[in-house]
C-alpha cells in the first residue's frame, strides 16, 4: 500500500468529491428512463452500491460483470466496486452467448447482472461457464434496482490506487479478446487526459451514445466528466435523429459528444444534419480513421472537431486541439500529446525514428494499464523497459502533430517494399461509388506480400475491379496498388467500429485454397 499512500488523494472517487463541492448539480440522467441525479443522489446510489457489494460478502478482487445498455446501473457499479474492493466487469452486448461464454471463462466473475433484452445470450454463456450470483434487469421486476434500494447506503473508504478497478475487453481485431485491466489510478490519469484535451469543466454537458463497455464510453465521457464536474446524459443506443434532436434541445444543454467515425458519418448523411444549429459543438471522434472530408463537413457546419487517438490500455493518448483553423491545417491529424503522456515513434531496431519517418507509437504514463487478465506471455511482449508498445505505426510532422499511418502488424512487404495498408485505403475511399474500403496483406509466391482491397459500394455504383486498379495506379506507386480486388456487401466490424482484418485474410485463404 506505499502506493496508496503516495496516492492518498486518488483514494476516493470523484463522485464523493463532486458531492461535496456541487450537491444539487446535475450529474448524471437516463434519457431512456427520464431520471436524473444530482451529485448527491448519486452518491447515495454509488454508497448503496458499495453496501450492497459488501453485503454480498464478495472476495478481494471479485468480479462484477454487467450484460446491458447504458444506464445508472453502470455509473453505480463503475464507482462502487472500487469503493467494495471488487472489480467492475461491463460486457459487450453485441457478442453472441458463445462469445460472452468465452469472457465469462476467462474472468471468472462472482456476479454477473444482465438485461433481459440479452437473456437469451446471458442463459447461453451461463451454461458455458456458470456464474456464482445472478441478477436480472427487467420492467417487470428489477432485481439490481430492487437491491440497491433495500441496501443500506454506505459512508466512501479509502481505495487502494493500484488495485484493479475495471476490465474492459478489447474488440479483438486479431482474434481472441484481451481483457485490460485499469487501475482507479490509471483510469484517472487516462480519464483526466480527456479532460484536458476536450476542455471539459463543470457547467458542460455530453452526451453519450458510445456503450459503457467501450472505454470512450466509461473513461472519456462518464469519468471525465465526474472529474470535471459536467453533466453526462445517457443514452441507451444511437439513433442519429435522436442525437441531433438532442444537440438542438436547450434543455439538455450539450456542450461535448464522443463517437467513433461511422457514427459522426451517420450524422452527417441524416436529413436533419442541414438543418440543426451544431455551432460550437465539441465533437470528438477517435477509434477508427477519420475521413478528411468528412472534418471539413463537419467544420463547415460549424461544429468544433477534434481527432484524437486513445486505447482502452491507456484512456485518452493524442487530440487535436479544439481550434477550427488547426483542425483544417493539419486534416488527417490525430493531434498532439495529452499532457499526462509520454510518446515515442520506434523503429523496428529500436530506436527512435526522425521526423517524418514511420515507426511505432510507444507510450509511457500513469495513465497506461499495468497489463492483461490473466495474459503474461502477452504482458511481456506488450511492455519494454517501461513503455508500452501500441502495436501501431504512425509519423510525426515538423509541428509536433502526429498521422496514423495504420496498425504496426497490418504492414506487408511486398518485393522488398512496406505497404501501410491505411494510405492505399484513403486513396480507394476517394474513388466514387466506393463506401468502404480495407486493404490487407496475403501470401504472394512471387512477391512475399501482396495486398487485397475489399471494397462496399454505394448502391448506384457500377464499379469493377479494373476501374479500381486503374484508379490505384495513377495515384499510387506500383508497388502499393493491390492485386486482388473483392467486393462485398459490409466489412466486419468490432464494436467500436474497428475493421476485422482478421476476418478478411481468412477469406483470402479459402479463396485461395479453393483456387
Amino acid at each position: 500500500m506505499e502506493r496508496a499512500v503516495e496516492l492518498g488523494w486518488l483514494t476516493r472517487d470523484m463522485v464523493a468529491r463532486q458531492a461535496e463541492r456541487r450537491p444539487d448539480a446535475l450529474a448524471i440522467s437516463d434519457l431512456a428512463s427520464g431520471r436524473r441525479l444530482n451529485f448527491a443522489e448519486l452518491d447515495d446510489l454509488v454508497r448503496r452500491a458499495d453496501g450492497w457489494l459488501r453485503g454480498c460478502g464478495l472476495p478481494s478482487g471479485a468480479r462484477v460483470a454487467i450484460l446491458a445498455r447504458n444506464g445508472l446501473h453502470h455509473a453505480a457499479l463503475f464507482y462502487g466496486c472500487p469503493r467494495a474492493d471488487t472489480v467492475f466487469l461491463p460486457l459487450n452486448w453485441r457478442l453472441s452467448g458463445h462469445e460472452l461464454g468465452g469472457l465469462l471463462e476467462d474472468a471468472r466473475p462472482d456476479v454477473l447482472i444482465y438485461e433481459a433484452e440479452f437473456g437469451a445470450e446471458a442463459e447461453l454463456a451461463l451454461s458455458i461457464a456458470p456464474t456464482p450470483r445472478v441478477l436480472r434487469i427487467a420492467p417487470d421486476g428489477d432485481d439490481l434496482a430492487e437491491a440497491l434500494s433495500a441496501a443500506r447506503p454506505t459512508p466512501p473508504r479509502p481505495m487502494d490506487p493500484q488495485a484493479p478497478a475495471l476490465i474492459l475487453y478489447t474488440s479483438g481485431t486479431t482474434g481472441r479478446p484481451k481483457g485490460v485491466v485499469i487501475t482507479t489510478s490509471s483510469a484517472f490519469y487516462g480519464a483526466l487526459n480527456f479532460t484536458f484535451v476536450g476542455e471539459l469543466t463543470a457547467g458542460h454537458a455530453m452526451l453519450c451514445d458510445t456503450p459503457l463497455f467501450h472505454v470512450v464510453g466509461t473513461l472519456a465521457i462518464l469519468h471525465a466528466s465526474m472529474i470535471a464536474g459536467a453533466a453526462v446524459h445517457l443514452s441507451d443506443r444511437f439513433m442519429p435523429g435522436d442525437t441531433l434532436a438532442r444537440f438542438a434541445d436547450p434543455q439538455l444543454a450539450i456542450s461535448h459528444y464522443f463517437c467513433v467515425p461511422q457514427m459522426a458519418q451517420a450524422l452527417a448523411q441524416h436529413p436533419d444534419f442541414a438543418t440543426t444549429n451544431l455551432t460550437g459543438l465539441r465533437l470528438f471522434t477517435g477509434g477508427a480513421p477519420m475521413p478528411q472530408a468528412l472534418s471539413v463537413t463537419l467544420l463547415d457546419r460549424g461544429v468544433v472537431a477534434s481527432n484524437g487517438y486513445g486505447m482502452s490500455e491507456n484512456g485518452t493518448v493524442i487530440g487535436v486541439p479544439l481550434d477550427p483553423e488547426i483542425a483544417r491545417r493539419k486534416l488527417g491529424s490525430v493531434g498532439v500529446p495529452s499532457p499526462i503522456m509520454e510518446v515515442r515513434l520506434v523503429g523496428p531496431d529500436g530506436r527512435d525514428v526522425a521526423e517524418g519517418e514511420t515507426g511505432e507509437i510507444w507510450l509511457r504514463s500513469p495513465a497506461v494499464t499495468p497489463g492483461y487478465w490473466n495474459q503474461p506471455e502477452i504482458n511481456a511482449a506488450a511492455f519494454s523497459d517501461g513503455w508500452f508498445r501500441t502495436g501501431d505505426a504512425a509519423r510525426r510532422d515538423t509541428d509536433g502533430f502526429y498521422f496514423i499511418v495504420d496498425r504496426w502488424k497490418d504492414m506487408y512487404i511486398t518485393g522488398g517494399e512496406n505497404v501501410y495498408p491505411a494510405e492505399v485505403e484513403a486513396v480507394l475511399l476517394d474513388l466514387k461509388g466506393v463506401a468502404d474500403a480495407a486493404v490487407v496483406g496475403f501470401a504472394d509466391p512471387r512477391w512475399g506480400e501482396s495486398g487485397c482491397a475489399f471494397l462496399c459500394l454505394d448502391g448506384a455504383a457500377d464499379i469493377d475491379a479494373q476501374a479500381v486498379l486503374a484508379w490505384c495506379g495513377e495515384r499510387l506507386a506500383g508497388y502499393k496498388k493491390p492485386r486482388l480486388v473483392r467486393f462485398i456487401d459490409a466489412l466486419p466490424r468490432t464494436a467500436s467500429g474497428k475493421v476485422r482484418k482478421d476476418v478478411l485474410r481468412q477469406g483470402i485463404e479459402v479463396e485461395s485454397a479453393g483456387s
